[in-house]
């Protein structure tokens, strides 16, 4: 898999075996942060990738500038190969292994953009969403393709790419 923008663009990074992680395509990647560009300047914010698959959305979001990421990637496997690609970067994103559920109560901050790709049909999207309540300041992306409550965020804008949802919402 490779960065598609940003001053790591190009470079390549190892990705978990595809029934460990589905990773973003760089089309929905180039497709999410385009988006985001138009909505924000990314320089001094902060960007929290809560399920982190291969690390690639915190490294795009490093390499198109946002000043600090964090990433959790709960998946034995799948954190060391996060952790084996953050390595070769610097600067490089905060790494945490764990449950992002039991994780994220105890950060300390906010986050000016969270994005939030759990496994499909994991049925956590919206125990996802209640746990950022909290620490989003800004926007919460959502990469889906079963139906999601998010009543209780406004939607900023929704695009579709094949079966996947990429919905943009707003506490």
């Amino acid at each position: 898999m490779i960065i598609t923008a940003g001053k790591f663009k190009g470079q390549k990074i190892a990705v978990p075996d595809e029934s460990i992680t589905r990773p973003t395509l760089s089309k929905v990647r180039m497709g999410i942060f385009n988006t985001l560009q138009s909505m924000i300047k990314f320089e001094e914010c902060s960007f929290l990738d809560m399920f982190a698959g291969s690390g690639i959305m915190g490294l795009e979001a490093l390499s198109r500038g946002f000043s600090s990421v964090t990433a959790i990637e709960k998946h034995p496997k799948a954190a060391q190969i996060v952790r084996t690609n953050f390595k070769k970067f610097n600067p490089a994103p905060e790494f945490s292994t764990g449950d992002c559920l039991k994780i994220i109560p105890k950060l300390e901050k906010t986050f000016d953009v969270i994005y939030i790709d759990p496994p499909y049909f994991s049925g956590i999207y919206e125990q996802s969403l209640e746990a950022v309540k909290e620490i989003a300041s800004n926007i919460i992306i959502l990469e889906h393709v079963t139906e999601v409550d998010f009543s209780n965020f406004e939607l900023l804008k929704q695009k579709k790419y094949g079966d996947k949802y990429i919905t943009f919402l707003r506490k």
